[in-house]
């Protein structure tokens, strides 16, 4: 069976790094990439989609522009030295609201994983994601969402944290991108317990326990830290230990529920230099 990734691209250097990224993390596995490229005429999204018709000069204008760009891309992939054998490349250029885009293909397609840059063309010192990362991995939940930094290593991950306070039970169908990787990487899953109390309660007992049952056949251990800011703390836990991922359940409501709307999350540097895998409460 063949995997099916999508890769949204904006030609930044970040972009190309995520797709890059994406090729070593299926480097041994059978893949179709979908190189998705989403034009629009002007920054203004809602003005390019009421004034460009097809046929109109500034919507041929940018359609040229996406089909040569996913022309090169498909190029540089293809005819380099490092091409897969086992990896076939399909580049779609389409005009719309990027999100939109991204949801309409997923569904299509049948795509199992996007993996995009964290920012792009508008590069941004201030800003740890660009808004359409962010817009990404909150809006698209029906499917995961990794996203890699532009100083991301081109290595595949062999500690993945994921954070959890033990407040929510797990699903075994939401994990499994998680248990995926980590067994396709032999990397190591470390469950970050970012602890508030010094005791498990009766629920959050049953959820470590079910947790352990989903990832039996993987590598994993517990660690536990205590901090009042669940950021910094997981910011600082990758950092001395230089793991090479960080994964979580967004749930809404709950824990990293609402992290990503937070503009806390634009600031901190916890995801500046590893991968983030986002995966989704199934209920939402």
């Amino acid at each position: 069976m063949r995997h099916k990734i999508l890769l949204p691209t904006d030609f930044s250097k970040n972009s190309m790094k995520a797709i890059n990224y994406a090729r070593e993390l299926y480097k041994n596995d059978h893949c179709i990439f979908y190189v998705l490229n989403v034009f629009s005429a002007t920054g203004n999204i809602l003005e390019s989609l009421l004034n460009m018709e097809p046929g109109s000069e500034l919507y041929e204008t940018a359609k040229l522009n996406s089909e040569n760009g996913l022309a090169k891309v498909f190029d540089m992939i293809t005819m380099s030295d490092t091409h897969n054998p086992k990896h076939h490349f399909e580049v779609i250029s389409q005009f719309n609201n990027v999100i939109e885009a991204i949801k309409n293909i997923v569904d299509k397609k049948d795509i199992e994983m996007i993996v995009m840059g964290t920012k792009g063309e508008t590069h941004s010192r201030k800003s740890a994601f660009g808004s359409t990362a962010i817009y990404v991995m909150e809006k698209v939940r029906n499917c995961p969402v990794l996203v890699v930094p532009q100083n991301a290593k081109i290595k595949l991950p062999k500690e993945i944290v994921f954070p959890t306070d033990f407040k929510i039970n797990f699903k075994r169908k939401e994990l499994n991108y998680l248990t995926d990787i980590a067994k396709k990487c032999n990397a190591t899953i470390v469950i970050l317990h970012i602890a508030e109390q010094d005791e498990l309660d009766k629920n959050q007992k049953e959820n470590k326990q079910l947790l352990e049952e989903i990832l039996q056949n993987t590598n994993y251990k517990f660690h536990n830290l205590s901090h009042t800011s669940v950021t910094t703390a997981v910011n600082l836990f990758v950092e001395s230990r230089e793991s090479d991922m960080v994964a979580f359940i967004n749930k809404k409501h709950a824990f990293f529920g609402s992290v990503l709307s937070n503009p806390m999350v634009k600031e901190i540097s916890f995801h500046l230099n590893v991968p983030i895998l986002t995966m989704h409460d199934l209920k939402n």
